[in-house]
């Protein structure tokens, strides 16, 4: 009998020979009953990863979900999503096009089409200085709880110069955690004005920023080529490499300012 998962905060960690390690659990997306994907990742705030994973894989909107269940089953957790007819319409017309095994990062692809679907550009008029970069990157570590007991998890945090880093996701996956960020920021009514990652940057996860809205994407490793091509297209400025003693600007580095 499935057992209701009612603590947000259910346990990510687990404590094996003296060690604190982080938890990986299956997680099985499901909508109207129809799983979309399988995913490996950490048991916490997963009713954030539900609306986050939907919005930025382009599956539903925030106002076309009914409800989320996190159900805990034998083997891992069914993540439940009720979403409006229309959007079931769409999912159900994208799983017929499906012949093939998902991967980490395009879940439920299968075509080149899917895999670089258009996106509108990002066009806010946002200013941010280098000190106010590496300030960033020196709080985000003070959000990172599970990182902190076990050294086994990324994290997604979003920021503006106003309050500063003003939520943070953790995972053990890079793309659940920008999901699981994206379905906490997907309440608010103004994007971010950067998103502060601890993971290198690949094509899918600057689809991700893109689907958020927030113009400027920090990283502290070097993106792909790929990623720097389409943050190029999207108008947004990717800094890379965010490190102590530096970063590097690699596209649209207009929002860039002395002070």
């Amino acid at each position: 009998m499935p057992t209701r998962i009612d603590d947000p905060a259910h346990s990510a960690t687990k404590v094996i020979a003296g060690r604190c390690l982080a938890q990986e659990v299956a997680v099985a997306i499901s909508y109207n009953a129809t799983t979309q994907a399988v995913m490996m990742a950490s048991p916490i705030d997963l009713e954030d990863f539900a609306y986050g994973f939907s919005l930025t894989e382009g599956l539903a909107g925030r106002d076309e979900i009914e409800a989320v269940e996190t159900v805990k089953v034998p083997r891992g957790i069914d993540l439940r999503i009720w979403v409006t007819p229309a959007a079931n319409a769409r999912l159900a017309a994208r799983r017929r096009m499906m012949t093939g095994p998902v991967g980490c990062g395009l879940c439920g692809i299968d075509t080149l089409e899917q895999a670089m679907r258009s996106m509108p550009p990002v066009t806010a008029d946002v200013r941010i200085t280098p000190e106010q970069i590496h300030q960033a990157m020196r709080d985000l570590p003070k959000h990172q709880p599970l990182h902190d007991a076990t050294r086994a998890a990324h994290a997604a945090g979003a920021w503006d110069p106003e309050r500063g880093i003003i939520a943070v996701r953790e995972d053990v996956g890079r793309h659940n955690a920008l999901d699981k960020l994206a379905g906490a920021l997907s309440l608010g009514q103004t994007p971010p004005s950067a998103i502060l990652l601890t993971s290198r940057l690949s094509l899918d996860l600057i689809q991700k920023v893109a689907a958020i809205g927030a113009p400027v994407v920090v990283a502290v490793s070097s993106p792909t080529e790929h990623a720097v091509t389409l943050a190029n297209e999207l108008g947004i400025t990717l800094i890379g490499q965010a490190r102590r003693d530096g970063f590097h600007c690699f596209t649209h580095p207009t929002r860039l300012v002395e002070r």
